[in-house]
């Protein structure tokens, strides 16, 4: 009865070894195969492209705006919790063609943009009004706005700077627990 065991256990294994080195090879033979297509196409000086790859063109700068900001940050210092702060940025179109903002968006919900929505010609101006918000900030501030437009590069970004100091006597916002 243990001969018969001990067979069955030496066969099972013996089969299981045998399976597990042929798929070995298996796998041998294809990192092999793929060794062998890495070594040609590198021979042949071939570039191979992802198929995820975009092409690139260069852009016609006949077909481009241009932006020319006076500034590009604005610097609002020190206020008050609460306070609205307002800036326009005034820009002026120096590229070829006329010069068209397809969106704007703001970093926050508490920065709110507004702009020239009608095409800038070139050699004429624009502007970008930038309104930020102070409620419920506090501390250095830095609100952005990306700009998207057919100029090169496409996305251009405007910043406003500041302090927010915050509300005293914060008895009606209190922090943490309330014992009573």
């Amino acid at each position: 009865m243990k001969a018969k065991l001990l067979s069955v256990a030496a066969l099972t294994l013996m089969i299981a070894l045998g399976s597990a080195c042929s798929q070995k090879s298996d796998q041998d033979a294809k990192i092999q195969a793929l060794e062998d297509k890495i070594a040609q196409l590198e021979s042949k000086g071939s570039s191979i492209t992802p198929v995820n790859a975009q092409s690139t063109v260069a852009a016609d700068p006949s077909t481009l705006g241009g932006f020319e900001f006076s500034e590009m940050e604005y610097e609002f210092g020190t206020i008050n919790e609460g306070q609205v702060v307002e800036h326009v940025f005034n820009f002026t179109n120096n590229g070829e063609a006329p010069l068209v903002i397809s969106n704007i968006t703001a970093s926050c919900g508490c920065t709110s943009p507004d702009w020239t929505k009608t095409p800038i010609n070139p050699g004429e101006e624009g502007f970008v009004k930038v309104v930020f918000n102070s409620t419920a900030k506090s501390g250095a501030q830095a609100p952005t706005v990306t700009i998207q437009a057919n100029t090169n590069p496409t996305v251009t970004r405007l910043r406003m700077r500041g302090t927010v100091t915050p509300k005293v006597g914060g008895a009606a916002n209190p922090v943490g627990p309330v014992k009573r």
